[in-house]
């Protein structure tokens, strides 16, 4: 059984001091500051969410899904905290708001690994390691679990290695964020080489760390409590990390449908009947609007104001099982609407998902994540031969080479250095990597 008092550790990633906590701003809510201010947040602001590559200001980004999801999942951390703390806290120190605080960080990162062009990229980064120049022989000097992180490339794993290596405090903790916001953070705890996922638990059905990291995660689970399953690097959820999942879900359910009707991707009467189905009947000043814009807005409002009070029940009703780690699914599986989302799923999956310009964008996408790859790759295979036997590289592959810090650093090992082209593709914005691709090709 996890214990409340550990998994809501202030202790700090990569820093040794123990900062003292002031009353007015606790560690939980200097997380959250962190992650604002940190540069892979802002690249966040241009990057596809569902829709690519979009001319409306009005469609989400990555940036405004994450802001939303953090609001929403603040709601839910306090409303948990409060139940925490009226069942097993009642004389410590905590609120509901630092609740709150934690789980609004970790929603705030929670995409803050994925590479542009949203889960496209990550489907085409997948495929390149399965199909490119590298799935020539390339792998086999990489252990098992090595190369499965490429060929399971996931922007969840990418996103620990952020927070904990790749920003502000390069290599000694990252952004340095508390052992509770990571582990909240953490949706899917277990490496890529794992043979006995437990079915139906949806923190195994992908994975979140890294072989580069699996000791960073192995300290932050000890420090916590988690629950190892097996021996096994493969852990039970954080609790909180449950709230994480439900506010990315309810807003990516009925926020999407919102920009799908706002692009005319979807009908309004079809997505309106979801919306009240939701609701259960219309909300008591619906008819006093008219324009459908704002009638969808006002729907979606309601719509998340009502989810959160049901997942805040709910998460109730589980908290025993979930400290347990006995816990599967997820909580929205409960909620009276289960039966709704696949609805709203095959809704965006006929609508918008296979709308012909999200279908074009993807294209464009995928000839530009594939030809930064193969240049990347290349330019690095043929440093690598410089470094052992002394073959001078092409002057393409010198120039491309200088987009790469640490190239003065001794030999690195061919992991190491395919991580970093993973490090800096998946860094990139939409435009970035558009205008890396005309740079690549000569069509500046």
């Amino acid at each position: 059984m996890m214990d409340w008092h550990k998994l809501l550790s202030t202790k700090r990633f990569g820093q040794d001091v123990i900062e003292p906590v002031s009353a007015s701003r606790s560690p939980f809510h200097k997380d959250q500051d962190r992650i604002v201010f940190s540069s892979a947040f802002r690249r966040l602001q241009d990057k596809t969410q569902v829709h690519s590559l979009i001319d409306s200001d009005y469609v989400r980004t990555r940036l405004t899904h994450s802001m939303e999801v953090a609001s929403v999942g603040r709601s839910l951390g306090a409303n948990a905290g409060q139940m925490i703390l009226d069942r097993h806290l009642k004389n410590s120190n905590f609120n509901p708001a630092e609740f709150g605080h934690i789980v609004s960080a970790a929603c705030l990162a929670h995409d803050i690994g994925n590479p542009p062009f949203g889960h496209f990229g990550e489907d085409t980064i997948r495929h390149w390691f399965k199909t490119g120049p590298v799935a020539d022989g390339q792998l086999k000097s990489l252990t098992k679990s090595e190369t499965l992180d490429f060929l399971m490339f996931e922007g969840n794993a990418q996103g620990f290695r952020v927070l904990t290596k790749l920003q502000n405090w390069r290599h000694s903790g990252g952004l340095r964020l508390t052992y509770a916001t990571l582990g909240t953070f953490m949706k899917y705890p277990r490496t890529s080489k794992i043979s006995n996922v437990i079915p139906d638990d949806f923190a195994g059905k992908k994975f979140g760390i890294m072989q580069s990291e699996v000791d960073y995660f192995k300290e932050i689970a000890g420090e916590l409590g988690l629950i190892q399953r097996g021996h096994e690097n493969y852990w039970s959820r954080h609790p909180l990390t449950y709230l994480v999942e439900a506010a990315d879900d309810i807003c990516y359910s009925v926020v999407d449908i919102e920009d799908g009707v706002k692009l005319s991707r979807l009908d309004f009467d079809e997505t309106e009947g979801l919306m009240l189905r939701i609701l259960g009947k219309a909300p008591h000043r619906y008819s006093e609007f008219k324009d459908k814009s704002e009638k969808i807005s006002y729907l979606r409002a309601k719509c998340i104001g009502h989810l959160i009070g049901e997942v805040s029940e709910i998460f109730a009703d589980y908290e025993s099982e979930i400290l347990a780690g006995t816990f599967k699914g997820d909580l929205l599986r409960h909620s009276s609407n289960a039966k709704i989302f696949p609805e709203i799923e095959d809704l965006c999956r006929k609508h918008i998902f296979n709308h012909q310009d999200r279908v074009q964008a993807e294209l464009r996408g995928s000839e530009i994540l594939t030809t930064i790859l193969d240049t990347f790759f290349a330019a690095r295979i043929e440093w690598e031969e410089y470094n052992l036997n002394g073959t001078a590289p092409s002057p393409r592959s010198l120039v491309v080479m200088n987009l790469f810090d640490g190239m003065d650093t001794p030999i690195k090992s061919r992991y190491e250095w395919l991580l970093e082209i993973t490090d800096f593709v998946s860094g990139m914005t939409d435009s970035f990597s558009v205008r890396q691709f005309k740079d690549l090709k000569g069509l500046g």
